[in-house]
């Protein structure tokens, strides 16, 4: 069996994800689609639901 070519580079992923940080999400995630779709499904996280999602004070300092 051999490899199918990618749906987007490693590259093309980063520059999303940093693209993303830099609007100020604070999650993304790359969902590909076997018709060939690639989405970027981004969001912000409201202060309460740091707490619920399992976050603590250190996560804030961990991400710089």
């Amino acid at each position: 069996m051999s490899k199918r070519a990618a749906l987007i580079t490693k590259s093309d992923a980063s520059h999303l994800f940093q693209a993303a940080k830099a609007a100020g999400y604070d999650r993304a995630r790359l969902v590909t689609h076997p018709d060939g779709r690639v989405e970027l499904l981004a969001e912000m996280r409201r202060e309460g639901d740091r707490d619920a999602a399992g976050g603590n004070e250190w996560d804030e300092v961990l991400m710089k």
